[in-house]
């Protein structure tokens, strides 16, 4: 399983990679493994302001669908288009073209919050 560690995860299985202000967000390899083929991401909160954990979209495969939650508060200021057309791309590249959304961070300091690579592998191994 890819798990990089240069990211920050959540125990929801969203990964964050901050680059500047803004912050790349996107669902685990894990994640993608364990919800199968997906066929459908939908995002319609582009250009709102999020708290975190509050849902920002959702992720449906063929049988299940399943909530995506912002790892920090922000604006989100884009929503990846690719998506539209290519909802596979997140099982096939879940931390390069099958990003979700970039957020404009409120407050950085959020990120320290988050879990690094080992308290992320510890928390799907429990």
């Amino acid at each position: 399983m890819n798990i990089p560690e240069s990211l920050k995860y959540t125990k929801e299985h969203e990964w964050i990679k901050v680059e500047g202000d803004i912050a790349v967000v996107g669902i685990t390899d894990y994640a993608q493994t364990e919800l199968g083929d997906i066929v459908f991401v939908e995002i319609e909160t582009e250009g709102e302001t999020l708290a975190q954990d509050e849902t920002f979209g959702t992720v449906e495969a063929v049988k299940t669908v399943s909530d995506l939650f912002m790892p920090i508060e922000g604006e989100i200021v884009e929503k990846n288009e690719a998506l539209d057309d290519e909802p596979e791309l997140v099982n096939k590249d879940p931390y390069g073209k099958g990003w979700m959304i970039k957020i404009k961070m409120k407050d950085p300091a959020q990120v320290d919050g988050l879990l690094d690579v080992q308290a992320y592998k510890d928390s799907i191994d429990e």
